[in-house]
């Protein structure tokens, strides 16, 4: 999230009037609901965390624990019980 200067963004009569409410305190405009966006649709993680995971389900029908798995990618032994059940879902 970036910060812009309000004084480049409202006009001057908006801007006293909400230092009427909040004065020299940081705020919080949230995005309207029609303007909103899925979570990861600015990045790539979304696509890095599907290869990730179904590396981890191959890796688990290769033969591989959970508990090895856990230690492979630094995730918690629910997280990959997690993973391999949603897996397992899609398939």
């Amino acid at each position: 999230m970036s910060y812009n200067k309000v004084i480049y963004i409202l006009p001057n009569d908006l801007i006293e009037k909400v230092q009427e409410y909040v004065d020299g305190e940081f705020i919080y405009i949230p995005r309207k609901s029609s303007n909103k966006k899925e979570w990861g649709a600015g990045t790539s993680i979304r696509q890095e965390l599907y290869t990730r995971n179904t590396q981890i389900y191959e890796d688990y029908f290769a033969g591989h624990s959970s508990q090895d798995l856990s230690k492979k990618y630094f995730l918690s032994l629910k997280s990959i019980q997690r993973i391999i059940r949603q897996q397992k879902n899609i398939d």
